[in-house]
Parts: C-alpha cells; structure tokens; sequence
C-alpha cells in the first residue's frame, strides 16, 4: 500500500519540461556482491576474521570491477566476482560448501541474462568446481534454463568441466558443524547462524543487467533439498527493463515469495511511471523508491518467519543493499567512485547514487 500511494502521488505531479539541449548521460557501470546474510554477532566477530571477510570480499568487488572499468560485460563481471567466492572457504559456495545430511556437498548455482532474459542454472552438483560458470553454460550450450545432479555433471563432462574430486570441497568447519547437528540434534538454523550464499549483480556501460548466485546450500540438508539460489525468479533474476536481483537467505520462504522477480517485476511497473513525471529522471527518487520496494519484499518475507537478504542493481545504476538480518557479508563498486564492503548493518560509508 505505502508502494503504491507514493506512485500515486509521484504520477500526479505535473510533468517538468523536457530540455531539448540536454546532452546524454555518460555511461556507467555497477556491481554488487554479497556473501551470505545472518545472525551475525559482533562481539563474536574478532578483528581477524573480520579482516579475512574483508579481504575476501574486496577481491572479489575488485574483479568485478576491473571488467566493467574496462568496457566488459555485466556477465562477465558477475563471473569474475563470483568465481573468488566460490573458491574461498570462507563462504558456502564451491570450497567451503555445507555438508548434507549423508556427508557430501552439493552445489546450486544459478545466473540470468537482463538483455534477453537467458538464464542457466545447476542443482546438487558434486564435482565442478565454479558452479558458477556450469550454470553459465547451460544457458548458452544448453536448450534447458535448469540441470540436476547426475544429469548436469555429464552435462559439465561434456563441456569439458574437468572432474573436481569431493574432497576439494570439504572442510573441517562444515564437518564440525553437521557433527555438532547431529550430535546434538539441533536444526540447520542453529548451527548456521548465517547463509553464506554467495552472489553478484551488475549494470555494464552497454545499459546490460546480470545477476549471478551460488550456494551450498543448508548444513545437514535432506532429500535432495533445493533451495531458492538456483531458482529463476526466487534466489537470482536480471531484466535489462527492471534490475538485477541475487538473494541469501532462508530459501524455503524466499521461493515462496519469489522474492528476485518480484522485486524486479514492481520495479518494472512503476519506474516507467516515475521518469515520465521527473524528466530529467532524478535519480535519488528513483533510488529511494527501489529501496523501498526491496525493502517491502524482505519484509513480505520476514513476515512469513523467513530471513536473510538481498542485493539489486538498478538500471540507473543504483547498487542496493537490503536485508532483515543482523549483517550480511557484501560490497558495491560503481563508475561515480564508490568502493566499499560491509558486514553488518548501517556501516556503509557512501552512497552508491551521489546526492546531488
């Protein structure tokens, strides 16, 4: 309701006078990442790990970054930031992954086209290493948007992924963490105090959205479980018309909500609306109320007793943060010189629209 009585009252205001000199804007990029979202303690946080997080996230932000500074495409740039995360053991994603309930990890990973809306996306892969880039080629070598298991590693074999053995994947953390569920007979939630999904969303110089996500998904998982990461519309969403949207979370309630396409699908409806009233767009308006909207669907989810986050990106630019969470692991980059990572809430320092 509050979405749609400011759309309201925006679609009223008379129309501002459309300049006939107006030069075109200059061209810019975007990126988001994030590494997962939680219950996050900061006293529990030592200035140590705080510092690996950090670091972990910034090579990750930078590669992005350094592809869109150069003219590349959001697509590649998702990749680029993706792939480090998935090869850190800090984020459960690639190496690092949660263990399921028999003892193995299995890997989700999905990612969308904003310029066509091509997506490709895997699901309980054992042996790849980057899912990342395996989601990738399912939507370009593949006439299928998603693949499975057993199905999607003849896939890989096929394209020539090589065979990554399980071990690679492992870790004595995750192992501690699904011997701690057992033992004590506890629900994934406690012994995950966070979602360390990983994921990125970029606008390119071309005006181009993509998002990317990648995840092992929940510690002591059963039943071949999926959850929202490798989900078109629910964990990952890109429309060059709309945003790029990646999520982290609780996933049984982020696809329930499909919270990826509809944030996008609001934003798609009513932004149109906005620049026609506010021409020349004014783009802290427009910022402001894609906040809103993302903020609005985290709470639809919040709401259904589900938590955790989501990053969008604009295509004016905007690279947004929102989630109902203590933190989340994530950074933004963008052509107007903001470079920045956080962990928990409030702690950015800039804006990633300039107010002025």
């Amino acid at each position: 309701m509050k979405n749609l009585i400011t759309l309201i009252a925006l679609t009223l205001l008379p129309t501002a006078a459309v300049a006939q000199d107006t030069p075109p804007p200059e061209p810019k990029w975007s990126i988001a990442i994030h590494g997962g979202a939680g219950t996050l303690d900061r006293d529990a946080m030592t200035p140590e790990r705080r510092a690996d997080y950090e670091a972990a996230l910034q090579v990750a932000l930078d590669a992005g970054a350094k592809v869109l500074a150069e003219g590349g495409s959001a697509m590649d740039a998702i990749k680029a930031a993706i792939i480090p995360m998935e090869d850190s053991p800090l984020f459960n994603a690639g190496k690092g992954a949660v263990f399921t309930w028999d003892g193995t990890n299995e890997l989700d990973s999905s990612i969308m086209d904003g310029r066509d809306r091509s997506a490709g996306a895997v699901a309980g892969v054992k042996t790849v290493k980057n899912p990342i880039l395996l989601a990738d080629s399912v939507r370009t070598a593949s006439p299928h948007v998603m693949l499975m298991g057993a199905g999607a590693e003849a896939f890989a074999a096929e394209q020539g992924f090589a065979v990554t053995p399980p071990e690679y994947f492992a870790t004595p953390a995750r192992a501690e963490a699904l011997e701690r569920m057992k033992a004590q007979q506890l629900s994934a939630l406690d012994v995950d105090h966070k979602f360390g999904t990983v994921g990125a969303v970029a606008l390119d110089m071309q005006g181009n959205l993509a998002a990317g996500t990648s995840t092992g998904g929940m510690t002591g998982k059963r039943w071949g479980r999926v959850g929202d990461a490798p989900v078109i519309g629910a964990g990952t969403y890109a429309d060059n018309r709309a945003c790029a949207v990646s999520a982290t979370g609780w996933g049984e309630y982020f696809l329930r909500v499909g919270v990826a396409h509809e944030i996008c699908a609001r934003l798609r409806y009513t932004i149109p609306a906005l620049e026609f009233r506010l021409h020349p767009w004014d783009p802290i308006t427009i910022k402001n109320y894609a906040q809103t909207v993302a903020d609005e669907v985290m709470a639809d989810v919040k709401d259904l007793g589900g938590d955790g986050g989501v990053i969008l990106v604009t295509p004016h630019g905007d690279a947004i943060f929102s989630f109902n969470t203590s933190g989340m692991y994530r950074g933004r980059a963008t052509s107007d010189g903001v470079n920045e990572v956080a962990i928990f809430g409030g702690e950015e320092q800039a804006s990633a629209t300039p107010d002025h």
